[in-house]
């Protein structure tokens, strides 16, 4: 892979498995230094073992992302570290539960809340200083298409896809005259635990893998990518 993001610190949340995983992985072989968060020590050990076999160096940070102090500590501590992010890949969500929106248990409304919107909100706050001091800072946010459908059970993790969208677009007007690009990316249906999950019914091996999403993910973190409040696919 073409070294394109050669010397550049990229944040992957959700690192530990499925599209963040890979990703992390494509990242690191296109030169970045990439900071893996996850809740599992031992699933981003393995990470950082695929990321040095491609040539790439990472740096651990296990935490919920629930724990939205710890979120304002990572930011903290980049600065310290770094001075600047030059990407930030917010991958980590949810899918709840499929049921009727009148039989979700409130916990679980909570979770997709909680995971799914406000930590989004959180890590914007927290790194929007470090986006700004990249010369060319990069934030992509992974929705999903069940944001613009109103699907009988998917209801409240729409929702909260929808809410993200709204969120990251905002954030991205709000962008518009510095160095810093966001935007959203949606990678379809992709052979992950949560697709799965979602559709149980599904042959994985008629998906795309999440090493191909990774791939389009590089591009669209590296400096040359210069849109701003767009939505891509795959």
């Amino acid at each position: 892979m073409t070294r394109l993001l050669e010397n550049k610190i990229v944040l992957v949340t959700g690192a530990s498995k499925g599209i963040g995983r890979a990703a992390a992985v494509a990242l690191g072989a296109a030169g970045a230094h990439v900071v893996c968060v996850a809740r599992t020590v031992g699933a981003l050990e393995g990470v950082d073992d695929e990321i040095r076999k491609a040539g790439g160096s990472a740096t651990l940070v296990p935490f919920n992302l629930k724990d939205v102090a710890a979120i304002d500590r990572l930011g903290a501590a980049l600065f310290e570290r770094w001075g600047r992010l030059d990407g930030l890949l917010a991958n980590a969500g949810v899918l709840g539960v499929l049921t009727p929106i009148t039989h979700l248990e409130p916990k679980v409304f909570a979770q997709l809340l909680d995971i799914n919107i406000t930590a989004n909100w959180r890590l914007i706050r927290s790194m929007d200083l470090l986006l700004r001091q990249s010369e060319a800072g990069r934030a992509l946010f992974v929705t999903s298409g069940a944001a613009r459908k109103h699907t009988p059970f998917w209801g409240v993790y729409a929702m909260s896809k929808a809410a993200l969208e709204s969120l990251a677009l905002t954030y991205a007007a709000e962008c518009e005259s510095t160095n810093v690009r966001v935007n959203l990316f949606n990678p379809g249906a992709t052979r992950t635990a949560m697709r799965q999950k979602a559709m149980p019914g599904e042959d994985p091996a008629t998906l795309k893998t999440p090493e191909d999403v990774a791939r389009r993910l590089v591009e669209l973190l590296s400096p040359s990518n210069t849109a701003n409040g767009e939505l891509f696919g795959y």
